[in-house]
């Protein structure tokens, strides 16, 4: 995983080069672009931080970026830098996933602090990520009839119940169920099913 950077896009050099001195002063590592298109030219899928974006810029905007962003998989926390006239803006794009937004003139202890929220988030994420894969990787190691056990586990079926409806004998239910929870690392029901539920994005 890459070093969590905060990835500022700001055309206006002014406010840009404040953001940068800001993040120097707290010693957190950056990038600064000048706009949309050479942020999108030198985005890679294993990026890790957060996303300081500003709204008006001249060509594509802050919003067309996010939305693309959003099309290429980018699961960075954006933080919306805007002028008064874009709150609604800002509030549409956090209703499409943004994290937050700051107007301008805004205090720096207050982006900071949402800065540190967005990193935060992100980590939380991608930990959630590889917990997830995880659990998908244990779910791939399972025989299908191993598969076809678990499911019906999960529903809350009882090995008789299972047996029946498999046309199995109960025994051959404990047999592949004892399998299922070695294979998933578990010996607990309830956790096996909010395992199966996170694979699915459920919780």
């Amino acid at each position: 995983m890459s070093e969590q950077k905060v990835y500022i896009i700001e055309d206006d050099e002014a406010v840009r080069e404040s953001e940068e001195m800001m993040l120097e002063s707290i010693d957190q590592a950056f990038e600064s672009f000048i706009d949309a298109p050479s942020f999108l030219d030198a985005y890679q899928d294993d990026m890790t931080g957060c996303i300081l974006l500003d709204v008006r810029m001249p060509g594509m905007n802050g919003i067309e970026l996010h939305k693309t962003l959003i099309e290429r998989g980018c699961t960075m926390p954006v933080i919306f830098v805007t002028g008064h006239g874009d709150i609604q803006m800002a509030v549409d794009a956090m209703q499409r996933g943004a994290a937050d937004f700051v107007t301008k003139p805004y205090r720096e202890q207050e982006l900071l602090d949402k800065i540190y929220a967005a990193l935060s988030l992100d980590a939380d994420n991608r930990n959630k990520s590889v917990e997830v894969n995880q659990i998908k990787e244990r779910l791939d190691t399972l025989t299908a009839r191993e598969a076809e056990v678990m499911e019906m586990m999960v529903e809350g079926k009882a090995n008789k119940v299972i047996g029946f409806d498999l046309e199995i004998s109960e025994r051959t239910v404990e047999i592949h169920r004892g399998r299922v929870m070695k294979k998933m690392g578990t010996h607990s029901l309830a956790q096996l099913v909010q395992m199966v539920l996170r694979a699915r994005g459920e919780v």
